[in-house]
């Protein structure tokens, strides 16, 4: 006997649902597992108390008045999915239960006490409400889009629709599958069967259909669906939605023909832009030069009869003829960037640097300039536009260097990438004025300057022309630095070109 009652008493200590028992109208409690303990919270000092003593809150939530009518009445109390605040640790807290207090009688048949004994639903019941609540804003969202759902079941043939799926559809009486059929375009038939051959391998349907409508334009729609198999592998159920993109189709027509327009409307820009180079390149050079060589002989002729205010002039005259060759020079390279049918040949880019250090010597001299350049990968390109590309560069880090600060420039590389796809990136590094940060992408904007031109000579157009260059060989140019503190433009390059011209 006495094994007995020690097994049974483990087994109530040792369950895993709160268990406890309680005697006398005043419920004192004569045993509690574990489990309960837990439950209540309240710690481990219950047995002999009353059950309203350790858990009071419960009078104003009924449940004291429940356990002390399964007392007087002998009847079984059961409760299902009832919320339930206790305090736990100082804090009121919220469970939901399924409880029961069950009447205890002695060999008089008189109710001697009560058995307590509930389970912990509450991460159940919050995932029930949270899924309610999901589905709830599911239906929402899809009325509300103008969405139409639908379930097939493929045992029966049935379907299950919902939303805006009649209305999309044009259907008023039972959807079947041959309904469907019949309202589609027949140039959309193999469509749809073609993507319901797909699902059987991939497990899902998309695909765009019209729906036709007496009277009316072929309505445009988009068809998503999925396929639903049981523990066997065997497609038992399609879910899916239907959408009404008529006015999405009709966005995208007119876009296309916008696109359209707009690409006749630059293709006929890039013509007059050309013309336009042709024109300064034969209208403008020459009478620019002969202003140059005119005032050449003029200075060379009137060698000191020339009063100071009337050489400043001389200078002053000399000095915007060069500014506008430089502006015309510079427009004649933007518009040749981008014409096509320039050839890919190997360019070694230290023979590249060693060609710029010669173009620039005298400018480097006078300002007494350092440039240091790491050892250079060979790549493919147009060596013309590359060599454009770089003197660009090294040119604007003479020209924006800090006055009474001798110019470094220090070129680095590495190989990014892998295999064909390997690049190599440039980093021109320079001292000088440096660039504020909200202007690292606008100096790349062609004619965009952030210096008047009697502070630092050029078109505007140089930096925009690295760009050009970069992009055209499938590459790109960025820069970076702080005002005062010097700036670095980081070049990245393929080493191999795709095809035999860019």
């Amino acid at each position: 006997m006495e094994r007995t009652l020690q097994l049974l008493k483990d087994i109530v200590d040792n369950a895993p649902q709160p268990i406890g028992v309680y005697t006398g109208k005043e419920l004192r409690i004569e045993l509690a597992n574990q489990a309960m303990i837990r439950t209540w919270g309240k710690g481990t000092d219950v047995i002999g108390r009353t059950y309203f003593e350790v858990v009071p809150e419960i009078e104003s939530q009924q449940i004291f008045h429940e356990a002390l009518w399964a007392y007087d009445t002998g009847t079984p109390f059961h409760a299902r999915d009832k919320r339930v605040d206790l305090i736990m640790d100082g804090e009121m807290k919220t469970f939901y239960f399924n409880y029961s207090f069950i009447p205890l009688f002695d060999p008089n048949g008189q109710v001697y006490g009560i058995m307590n004994t509930g389970m912990d639903l509450t991460d159940l019941h919050l995932a029930r409400e949270a899924a309610q609540s999901a589905s709830e804003q599911l239906q929402m969202a899809v009325e509300a889009s103008g969405l139409g759902t639908y379930e097939i079941d493929l045992l029966n043939g049935s379907i299950t629709t919902s939303g805006n799926f009649k209305s999309i559809w044009n259907m008023d009486g039972p959807i079947t599958n041959q309904a469907i059929i019949a309202k589609l375009h027949p140039e959309d038939i193999p469509v749809r069967e073609q993507a319901h051959k797909r699902a059987e391998l991939t497990g899902l349907i998309s695909y765009q259909a019209r729906i036709l409508e007496e009277g009316r334009p072929a309505k445009w729609t988009r068809i998503n669906g999925k396929v639903i198999k049981d523990e066997n592998g065997q497609a038992v159920k399609i879910t899916g939605i239907i959408e009404d993109i008529g006015r999405q189709k009709a966005l995208e027509e007119r876009l296309r023909e916008e696109a359209q327009q707009s690409s006749q409307e630059l293709r006929r820009s890039n013509e007059e832009l050309l013309h336009f180079a042709n024109l300064v390149s034969h209208d403008l050079k020459e009478p620019v030069r002969k202003i140059k060589t005119f005032m050449s002989r003029i200075k060379s002729g009137g060698a000191g009869g020339f009063s100071d205010k009337q050489a400043g002039y001389l200078e002053k005259i000399e000095h915007t003829a060069q500014r506008m060759q430089n502006v015309i020079e510079g427009i004649l390279a933007y518009s040749g960037a981008d014409r096509k049918g320039q050839y890919v040949e190997n360019v070694d880019l230290n023979q590249v640097m060693q060609n710029i250090k010669s173009d620039l010597e005298l400018v480097m001299q006078e300002k007494d300039a350092v440039l240091i350049s790491a050892e250079l990968p060979e790549i493919e390109g147009s060596r013309v536009l590359i060599g454009q590309l770089f003197y660009n560069l090294v040119h604007n880090a003479l020209k924006f260097s800090k006055t009474g600060v001798p110019p470094k420039i220090v070129i680095t590389s590495h190989v990014i990438g892998l295999g064909s796809e390997k690049s190599v990136r440039i980093d021109i590094q320079d001292n000088g004025i440096g660039i504020e940060e909200a202007f690292t992408e606008r100096i790349f904007t062609a004619f965009e300057r952030l210096h008047s031109k009697d502070q630092y000579e050029g078109s505007g157009l140089g930096l925009s022309l690295c760009r050009k260059i970069a992009k055209r060989h499938g590459g790109s140019i960025s820069a970076s630095g702080a005002g005062g503190e010097g700036s670095v433009f980081t070049v990245v390059l393929p080493l191999k070109q795709k095809n035999d011209a860019i």
